[in-house]
């Protein structure tokens, strides 16, 4: 499925994102006779901050679907843990939000996925903003209808903006600069920004999902009130193409086409939501949910563990071609994914501590004996993309860096950022030494066996918090060489609920975490890196970093005001950022592994940007699903 970048930022690295915006600006005039227009102001049917607009106002369909696409079949996929909520306001900071929830929602507008940043108008007819980026303002389709066909309004998108500002902390920051939302027409909802040039914000806006006020502020079949700040079982009331059809709390959910949907003819959605239903079975762990798939209980597969695809897919329903494995290209978004220090607790504020954890980090080892030499070392906050910075900044990258040189360390000007290379016993009892000068400098030594403050005779003693067993092997590897050099190390897998809380409220040493990167990074940075973000809890600001000059770098890459300036600002940071030293980089392999039975249909070719783009714009194909077996 094609996600948001804001779901990207609240799911991380590995979400399946749509393309996002970017820094420069080129937007296409909505012509219309019927929409009014104060003076100087235009009418659009798309915004896009890179290159022009693609499609032209009134086309038909976006490029890569097929129009004619056959509906109707059923889709298993898998989801990991378990799930007690159907509230997405909340679900970043209370229980385990269900898989697919999003599907019974729509946004003012959708995101194109052969474009790199352009997003065009949904539950919005149009949308109109002033040259200086002050304030947007989104007039809505007046046959847009919730479910149960009362119309969708100008309350709910200010009832929902309200409600996700107040209750979700990562979009409480992402949206902090948008200062009213207001009514100012029948169907016009007008967003006032807290200063002019941030050219992100009218786009940020229309991601927005729209939620109907009047259900959540009615009661519930029991006479009970709801209370959109709780978690709740009860299916909500959506006004997007499905909604649920039958739950298991926690271990299946299944979701209906919508016969009626209000928006199945919009441009934007004709030749997607082919399937009449999708449903979701939950596991605890993936070697379950892999056994489940082989004996043919779930449809589609994203595999995610390079043994498994290596050596778990000989069985004869892959042999025999009733079993499709296909890997897709990851072009739409970058990626940190690292072992994420927690700088809020004092053994890892000097960055030579964190250092010398990358020099007992042997990744050449790992990934000839775990993963098959399929993996390459991250050496990027924004890994994948032009963005990631590489070799010793120059020309306006440098300029901008000397705007903070007082402020980051020296190295960012002289030494590029590179890991440190294992993989023979001669590299690594390098590694190992220059590990132990780094912990000496630092004022730590060895005694008993033990790596010990100095000052304070502290033990250096951390645990890695894990939310799956299957990562244990990956710490376990790493172990070894933290206790050579004297540190203490424990494992601690917990249940995906405890897991969510203690890493909400800072209460780990160790985790394994990643930052999804769109092409075109922006005020979303605030909430990865920021120092107001440090202490919010929810917020993606894991590491806990609290530093002026990445604060500066990230005001830098919000107010860019053309690509050229966003490029080298974005490399700014990367490079700022790589040289504190606040992670401990892992791997990527830049396409994204997928297995599936033979039952469906794609369009030819995919979206450039939108990965396997599954089950956004595929469908039921009953010649081939004939083929393949009943199901179990």
């Amino acid at each position: 499925m094609s996600l948001s970048r804001r779901t990207l930022i609240q799911a991380g690295a590995l979400a399946l994102a749509a393309p996002v915006v970017t820094a420069v600006e080129t937007l296409g005039p909505l012509k219309s006779e019927a929409l009014a227009s104060t003076p100087n102001q235009t009418w659009r049917h798309g915004l896009s901050l890179f290159n022009e607009l693609k499609y032209p106002a009134g086309f038909k369909h976006f490029d890569y679907v097929n129009p004619k696409a056959p509906r109707g079949g059923l889709v298993r996929q898998v989801a990991i843990g378990t799930f007690d909520n159907f509230n997405i306001v909340i679900g970043g900071v209370k229980g385990a939000i269900a898989a697919g929830i999003g599907n019974i929602y729509d946004r003012l507008m959708a995101s194109s996925l052969d474009e790199v940043s352009t997003e065009y108008c949904l539950l919005a007819e149009s949308v109109s903003h002033p040259d200086d980026f002050s304030s947007c303002t989104y007039r809505l389709r007046a046959e847009a209808k919730w479910h149960d066909g009362q119309p969708v309004t100008a309350d709910d998108v200010i009832f929902s903006f309200e409600a996700f500002k107040k209750h979700d902390p990562q979009l409480s920051a992402y949206y902090r600069h948008v200062v009213k939302a207001e009514k100012t027409g029948e169907r016009d909802i007008t967003f006032t920004f807290d200063q002019a040039g941030n050219r992100e914000l009218p786009q940020i806006v229309g991601q927005l999902n729209v939620l109907p006020k009047h259900w959540w502020e009615g009661k519930d079949s029991q006479g009970r009130q709801r209370d959109i700040s709780l978690t709740t079982i009860e299916p909500p009331l959506g006004s997007g193409p499905y909604k649920v059809k039958a739950f298991v709390a926690g271990r299946s959910i299944s979701y209906e086409r919508v016969a009626d949907y209000w928006g199945k003819d919009v441009n934007v959605n004709v030749g997607t939501n082919n399937f009449d239903e999708l449903r979701y079975e939950y596991f605890r762990d993936s070697t379950v949910a892999l056994e489940a798939f082989k004996a043919d209980n779930l449809d589609w597969r994203f595999e995610n563990s390079a043994k498994d695809w290596a050596t778990a897919y000989d069985f004869p329903a892959v042999r025999e071609k009733r079993v499709i494995l296909e890997e897709f290209d990851i072009r739409n978004f970058g990626i940190m994914q690292c072992f994420a220090f927690n700088t809020r607790r004092d053994k890892f504020k000097d960055p030579r501590v964190r250092r010398a954890f990358n020099y007992a980090f042997d990744f050449e080892e790992m990934n000839k004996q775990i993963f098959f030499g399929q993996y390459r070392r991250i050496n990027s906050f924004f890994e994948g993309t032009e963005l990631a910075s590489s070799g010793l900044p120059e020309g306006l990258e440098l300029e901008i860096l000397q705007s903070v040189k007082d402020k980051v360390p020296p190295e960012v000007f002289k030494t590029p950022f590179t890991n440190p290379k294992g993989g023979d016993t001669a590299a690594v009892r390098n590694n190992l030494r220059e590990a132990m000068r780094l912990f000496r400098e630092a004022g730590w030594e060895v005694r008993d066996q033990k790596l010990t403050n100095v000052k304070t005779g502290e033990k250096m003693q951390v645990e890695v918090l894990l939310s799956q067993p299957t990562f244990e092997r990956i710490v376990s590897f790493w172990k070894p060489m933290l206790e050579r050099v004297g540190v203490e190390v424990s494992i601690r897998v917990v249940d995906p609920t405890q897991y969510e809380n203690r890493q909400r409220s800072w209460d780990f040493d160790i985790i394994l975490a990643s930052w999804g990167q769109s092409l075109s990074p922006g005020n979303e940075q605030r909430g990865f890196w920021g120092s107001k973000a440090a202490d919010q809890a929810g917020s993606r600001n894991f590491v806990g970093i609290r530093d002026e000059a990445i604060d500066a770098l990230i005001e830098r890459v919000v107010f860019a005001k053309n690509r050229t300036e966003l490029v080298a600002a974005t490399k700014a940071l990367d490079r700022v950022l790589l040289a504190n030293h606040f992670v401990v980089p892992q791997w990527t392999y830049g396409k994204v592994r997928t297995a599936r039975w033979d039952r469906f249909g794609k369009p030819d070719p995919l979206p450039t940007y939108g990965m396997a783009a599954f089950p956004t714009v595929w469908w039921w194909d009953a010649e081939k699903a004939a083929k393949t077996g009943s199901r179990s």
